[in-house]
């Protein structure tokens, strides 16, 4: 359950960080876009090396490593 302070701090910060971005020119503009794709990518990798040395993945691939040895799959 969300509290109306802490939704209004995080909407507020949000709607800030918009304000201030679409004042950006096109060229901080790109520069932020690059930015944020390697910001995310290294996140999103953070997140799933987290998900693989704590098990999480380990149904999937197995999952996936059965459907293989069955025949569903092909080579790419």
């Amino acid at each position: 359950m969300y509290s109306g302070k802490s939704e209004t701090t995080s909407m507020s910060r949000v709607e800030s960080i918009e304000d201030q971005l679409k004042a950006l020119s096109a060229e901080e503009l790109k520069a932020f876009r690059d930015w944020f794709a390697q910001f995310d990518a290294e996140v999103w990798d953070r997140q799933i090396e987290s998900d693989a040395k704590s098990g999480k993945l380990n149904d999937l691939a197995e999952s996936a490593l059965r459907d293989h040895q069955a025949g569903h799959s092909t080579e790419l």
